[in-house]
């Protein structure tokens, strides 16, 4: 039986790493780093965040979490987010996976997801 997305992404722990780690991307990313900024003056907001992006990678990736947070469309609605910026979040994204030592067949099941997500969070 081979490992869940899960597992392969190294549990709770490693998807916390993760997506700190992309987060601190975005940020430090001149293509997007503006809608990420304003939330380090409101860190009960990031940490909210960080904690909605964690359970739904978990839960997305065949973990034991229960997503509880908004859908995709509600959660992005009116950012209107281009195609070129949803490019760099996932190249930010991939930096974190390969900070993380995540193979290569990870990350293409990654990409598959995140492609998926695509039509539901550009332009909203």
């Amino acid at each position: 039986m081979s490992k869940s997305l899960f597992d392969r992404l190294g549990g709770s722990n490693g998807i916390a790493d993760i997506v700190e780690d992309a987060i601190e991307n975005h940020m430090n990313n001149p293509k997007i780093n503006a809608r990420f900024l304003p939330f380090k003056e409101r860190p009960e907001h990031l940490a909210t965040i960080k904690q909605h992006s964690i359970d739904f990678f978990s839960a997305g990736s065949g973990g034991p979490v229960v997503y509880s947070g908004k859908d995709m469309v509600t959660a992005h609605t009116g950012m209107n987010i281009s195609p070129e910026e949803y490019m760099h979040v996932i190249d930010d994204i991939f930096m974190a996976l390969d900070k993380n030592a995540i193979d290569e067949d990870t990350k293409k099941d990654v990409l598959a997801i995140l492609w998926s997500l695509k039509g539901m969070i550009i332009a909203k």
